[in-house]
């Protein structure tokens, strides 16, 4: 160990820095591109939508001979045991460590949206579902699960968490975001990220940034967003999550922001994310993004050129294979058009990100194959809490909880147990004919396991499951690709619904789908309407227990949902003129709003306290006491909201500061108390400088944006202030029992 780069007491800096002096160009390079690994079937594309440059992708000896950056999911792209898995991918480090001069492994990455997406692993609720627990706490402890599956696979690397900000609902990949509103994408997205990298796994946010804002919902259409929504919407929950979560990798969105592609924007990659927001980490493509500058946004005339591009922009690593970073590159480069110094900055990052992940150690060995279980009993039971914690009642004339009794289920997913499953779970992404590799039960599989008795003829009750199937690129309803031209449920769904609810047998509406659907009046006529976010592998045992009575709804809405398929493409987070007004005789009124959930019981809000003021860099303490006013224990979220009457640009008529779940006996209180900071009224100013602003600030408290009981006021004093970049991001909640 004569090297000082092989010495791992050495720091790491230090080690990169003597690493790269011993490099060639070609070497440095090689660590700056990725290597699909294993196609579904031989001869069979390796992705759901290929790269469309017609091209074939080069072979392992080819990419890796002076050395690989990563390689690109050897589990997640065909059915293979996790002992297969870890044998394949032993087989390429060897490869990989034995084609370089150096012997540097590469990182090994996977999707891991819904868990660690590999064959018979663990399906997770989806992350719309994370957002309507409004519980990070088990967030994390569910990303941790899903980062021990991985580390102990030899997966160094998940791309996840999504922290786009849902804009449009009729995008496909709505069922991929935590929700609308940027605090709570930030707080669940960033427990997501806790979770994995506490875990050893390197957390990889997307898609940076705008991408949810597409215009019209259609995937990668350009964005249309002015520098305010980008900066204090979409932005916004990147930001806590690298500051609070300490993500280490980041990847680019596919769209153009006003006709910059974001793989080739050097302010977005450098500019913001490093220079003003702290990144230190790795910014990796996102799959063939590098490639479309050339193939499909067109501003690079050439492969070499679209790597120059994106190297100058600030992509450290080209994903999934080699096609633009590789000799294209290199040969741009030695010809002096590219500066060398661009590619020691990226290969720079990514050794330094293999520093801290020990593949630079001496005695760094491949994992070995050995028999894991990747779906224990304990990932089971927490996938089955997240996926009760998250279903939403949205509305119940008393029918529900059930006693066992006939019931009848039906409608399109009734006996489809990948329905529960989102785009991103490995049985949907990859297509598997009727083989999911997990027992997932069905909701009539899971009522008569709770004492229903599920009959065709003469039922009780009619429990009606309608929603989306999710897939990829047209396979679906939902996902990648598969954009809505309308909210209406899919195909004649609505109209099913409605002679279901005219035979007059009482109806439970149950919705399981990747994105909000317009109701109408489907709702109304329901004794009760349940809406599931794909829940996972235990969604039907989840939606049992719940309709059942043995589990409590407790999940509230993390997005509108729409009264009309046409009148509501927005979300609640919009200015006063963006909702209801005499001057439109279009109603975006929604039928259930944001935050929106019932439960077994009732709740009384009462008793505001709010500090009547503070300086524009002080905090103020608002406090209200909730109370359990039904017969039955259940639990609230406490939802605070802000608002800005008077402002120097436009504000959103109201947004979510804070939240909290309370748990609560019969006749039992609490009072709960939010820690405001100024800066949690900030917004991006005229000269596109954050600025907290003096003047009133409204509060309000309740049990969604639309029900909110308590409301109040309070002054910032002082001169305009524009907080630093370690402005506060977050509201602490204390909730304290009181008799």
């Amino acid at each position: 160990m004569n090297e000082p780069w092989r010495d791992p007491l050495l720091p790491a800096s230090a080690r990169v820095a003597d690493l790269l002096r011993r490099m060639t160009l070609e070497e440095k390079a090689g660590q700056l591109v990725g290597f699909w690994a294993l196609p579904s079937d031989p001869g069979a594309p390796v992705a759901p939508m290929e790269d469309d440059s017609g091209e074939p992708a080069p072979g392992l000896d080819d990419i890796a001979a002076h050395g690989l950056g990563q390689l690109t999911r050897v589990y997640g792209t065909a059915a293979v045991s996790a002992e297969a898995g870890m044998e394949r991918l032993a087989s390429l480090q060897r490869q990989v460590v034995a084609s370089g001069r150096f012997g540097i492994p590469a990182v090994a990455h996977e999707e891991c949206l819904t868990g660690f997406m590999t064959f018979g692993a663990t399906v997770f609720p989806g992350p719309l579902a994370w957002g309507a627990s409004f519980d990070p706490g088990l967030v994390r402890r569910m990303a941790a699960a899903i980062g021990a599956g991985m580390r102990r696979a030899g997966v160094h690397q998940g791309l996840a968490p999504v922290l786009d900000v849902v804009r449009d609902y009729r995008w496909g990949r709505t069922e991929e975001c935590i929700g609308e509103d940027p605090y709570l994408v930030g707080a669940i997205g960033t427990a997501y990220v806790q979770g994995l990298e506490g875990a050893g796994v390197v957390a990889t946010l997307k898609h940076f940034a705008g991408y949810s804002a597409s215009r019209g919902g259609r995937n990668m259409a350009p964005v249309a967003a002015g520098p305010r929504e980008f900066a204090d919407v979409l932005v916004e929950p990147f930001v806590r999550a690298l500051r609070e979560g300490g993500a280490r990798s980041v990847m680019n969105s596919y769209t153009d922001v006003d006709g910059v592609p974001s793989a080739a924007d050097e302010r977005l990659l450098t500019g913001l994310l490093r220079d003003e927001l702290g990144f230190g980490g790795v910014v990796v493509a996102d799959y063939y993004a590098v490639s479309f500058l050339e193939t499909r946004h067109g501003v690079a005339g050439s492969r070499g050129a679209a790597g120059a591009l994106a190297l100058a922009a600030g992509i450290d690593v080209e994903l999934p294979t080699a096609r633009c970073y590789g000799e294209p590159l290199t040969a741009l480069v030695r010809s002096g058009a590219v500066e060398e110094a661009l590619v020691d900055r990226a290969a720079e990052r990514v050794l330094l990100q293999k520093a801290e992940l020990g593949l630079l150690d001496p005695d760094w060995e491949p994992v070995e194959p050995e028999p894991v279980d990747l779906d224990p009993p304990e990932n089971r039971a927490l996938a089955r809490l997240l996926a009760e914690r998250s279903t939403v009642l949205l509305a119940n004339d008393g029918l529900l909880p059930l006693r066992p009794c006939r019931v009848a289920v039906s409608g399109p997913y009734a006996d489809d147990p990948q329905s529960f499953l989102g785009c991103y779970s490995f049985p949907n992404h990859v297509a598997l004919p009727g083989d999911p590799g997990l027992e997932i039960p069905t909701l009539g599989e899971a009522l008569e396991a709770a004492g229903f008795t599920v009959t065709a003829d003469d039922p009780d009750v009619h429990v009606l499951v309608l929603g989306d199937r999710a897939g990829l690129f047209g396979r679906g309803t939902s996902g990648e690709g598969c954009d809505a031209e309308t909210l209406d449920l899919p195909g004649d769904q609505a109209a099913l619904a409605s002679a279901v609810l005219d035979s007059g047998v009482p109806t439970v509406l149950v919705v399981v789908s990747g994105r909000p659907y317009a109701l109408g009046s489907l709702a109304g006529r329901a004794s009760a309407v349940l809406q599931a976010f794909f829940p996972g592998e235990e969604g039907g045992t989840a939606l049992a227990r719940i309709i059942g009575g043995a589990a409590e709804p407790s999940g509230r809405l993390p997005v509108s949902l729409p009264r009309r398929a046409g009148g509501q493409p927005g979300t609640y987070l919009h200015s006063r003129l963006g909702g209801r007004t005499d001057w439109s005789s279009v109603d975006p009124t929604p039928l259930f709003p944001f935050g929106h959930g019932l439960s077994w019981t009732r709740f009384s809000y009462e008793g505001l306290s709010v500090d009547p003021a503070a300086p524009t860099d002080g905090t103020v303490a608002v406090s209200a006491t909730v109370r359990n006013v039904g017969e039955v224990a259940g639990t609230e979220v406490v939802q605070l909201y802000l608002s800005d009457p008077e402002a120097s640009v436009v504000r959103p008529r109201r947004w979510l500061a804070g939240f909290g779940r309370v748990e609560l006996r019969p006749g039992a209180a609490a009072r709960v108390t939010f820690s405001v900071h100024a800066d949690r009224t900030s917004f991006t100013g005229l000269d596109l400088r954050r600025r907290v602003e003096p003047g009133e600030i409204g509060v309000a408290v309740g049990r969604s944006s639309g029900d909110l009981p308590l409301r109040g006021s309070f002054t910032l004093h002082g001169p305009v202030r524009h907080p630093a970049a370690d402005r506060v991001l977050s509201v602490p909640v204390e909730i304290v029992p009181v008799p």
